[in-house]
């Protein structure tokens, strides 16, 4: 593989053209693009995925920006085993059979595109009561969040932002580093950065990298 440096707009702007061609060939099932943002909170996934979504539209993709942590399960099931655990920070903190119900198989062929923007206001600890969104074929939803990949959630594309564990550790808030196990099991169990579909390197946000096998140009 080859490490390719890249400005954070660059960045933005080969995203872009690459979810817009995938887009246009999933309004052919039609269908709409289910796109996961992955990556620990300190790699600022969800500031990533947020930078497409005006660009996308430039480009006539309608888009729907949904947080993982808009579909956390209530804090009774979270906090089971305390509010530090890790093992159950991995486990057991998303909704996914949520996000999949709400999101991602309306979203998906066959899917009537109505979609539910948040499930769960965590800080309220109660049902969020958003209203649906319709969401036309060709239409892209990002789907940002941490340990999103390697569950079996259906998304059509797979960006993975990829941290050393020593910046990890560096930039990951004081009150969050408990966390820090999880994120350490997953790069072993899961090993997000061997399947996704693109992998930045995000140690840095000011100089993220993209990571691309060899000879591709």
């Amino acid at each position: 593989m080859r490490i390719r440096p890249i400005s954070p707009d660059l960045l933005v702007d080969e995203l872009t053209a690459r979810l817009a061609d995938a887009a246009i060939r999933a309004a052919a099932g039609p269908a709409r693009l289910r796109v996961a943002v992955d990556g620990a909170p300190a790699a600022g996934v969800d500031s990533l995925a947020a930078a497409l979504v005006d660009p996308l539209r430039a480009r006539g993709r309608p888009v729907l920006h949904i947080r993982a942590t808009d579909f956390l399960r209530p804090a009774s099931l979270r906090f089971e085993l305390g509010r530090t655990n890790p093992d159950s920070y991995y486990e057991n903190w998303v909704d996914e059979a949520g996000l999949r119900r709400e999101v991602l198989d309306p979203a998906g062929p066959g899917g009537t595109g109505r979609l539910l923007p948040s499930l769960w206001d965590a800080d309220a600890d109660r049902a969020s009561r958003a209203r649906y969104v319709d969401l036309p074929p060709g239409g892209v939803v990002l789907v940002s969040g941490s340990l999103l990949l390697g569950g079996g959630l259906p998304f059509d594309v797979t960006v993975h932002l990829e941290m050393t564990p020593a910046a990890l550790r560096r930039r990951t808030e004081p009150d969050q580093k408990w966390a820090l196990p999880a994120f350490d099991r997953y790069a072993e169990e899961v090993v997000p950065a061997s399947f996704a579909d693109v992998v930045v390197r995000a140690d840095d946000p000011r100089r993220p990298a993209l990571v691309e096998p060899d000879g591709d140009d």
